[in-house]
């Protein structure tokens, strides 16, 4: 909750596979005045947290209820699968879900893909988290299907993981109360757009927050700029799709053109 006209204080929740330090790091040097607290919660604690006040934005995975919540789209992350790194799997660069239909597919009780339909074989129970799943595959018990920041997050030695073509994906999105749009959330929204210290709210043109390999720009209201290419392993070629050749000669070659 935002602190009193004579103390303020800006409170942002975050899920996990978001990394805020970037924008915390800029909040404290043209704030340095409002102190900042980051409120890591889980996917399914992240609106609760926005409707009762305990934050006052956070980086949240869409959907959102639009009904109540503002929401900004930042970008869309690759899914991936991860597996031992022994698993059939990293013979190539990336899989579809029918490589995937023998295996046993974990599906956690954090999920925030949203299947309608989970692929492969269902385990017996379904992990209570997604650090749960992790270990169960570290076990050989089963693969899991994650956004990348999340297999980045629970990384092992022993595991490794490879983008999956026609998986459902995730995007992340900073999110607030429609009501409660306060100049301190649009100061951060100012800082996640990009905008310069001297810019005039609303104002500048929004740029992408996608810096990390494996990120594009969500779909709907997105934050501007062009989609990345998802993250490609090193070493597989099966089912690996060929790039587009690159285009002819180079710009500027050509002679200027005589005034007559």
């Amino acid at each position: 909750m935002t602190g009193s006209p004579d103390s303020p204080s800006f409170r942002l929740a975050y899920v996990p596979g978001v990394t805020p330090a970037k924008w915390a790091r800029t909040w404290n040097e043209r704030l340095p005045d409002v102190p900042l607290t980051l409120l890591q919660v889980t996917a399914a604690e992240a609106f609760e947290v926005l409707r009762d006040g305990t934050a006052d934005a956070g980086f949240v995975r869409l959907p959102v209820d639009r009904t109540v919540f503002s929401a900004i789209p930042l970008y869309t992350e690759t899914t991936v699968v991860v597996v031992p790194k022994d698993h059939v799997v990293t013979a190539a660069e990336e899989v579809s879900l029918d490589d995937l239909a023998d295996d046993i597919v974990l599906h956690p009780l954090d999920d925030v893909l949203g299947w309608e339909q989970p692929p492969g074989q269902p385990a017996f129970e379904r992990p209570a988290t997604t650090a749960d799943a992790v270990e169960l595959v570290a076990a050989g018990v089963g693969v899991l299907i994650v956004p990348q920041s999340l297999a980045r997050l629970h990384h092992r030695r022993d595991l490794t993981y490879r983008p999956v073509v026609d998986a459902p994906e995730s995007s992340v999105a900073l999110s607030w109360p429609e009501d409660a749009t306060t100049d301190l959330v649009e100061d951060f929204i100012g800082i996640v757009r990009g905008r310069t210290v001297n810019s005039t709210r609303g104002r500048t043109q929004p740029q992408t927050e996608q810096k990390r390999e494996g990120r594009k720009p969500a779909s709907g209201k997105s934050t501007g700029g062009g989609a990345q290419p998802k993250a490609k392993s090193a070493g597989g070629t099966a089912r690996s799709r060929s790039a587009a050749p690159k285009g002819g000669g180079r710009r500027g070659t050509g002679k200027p053109r005589r005034r007559s």
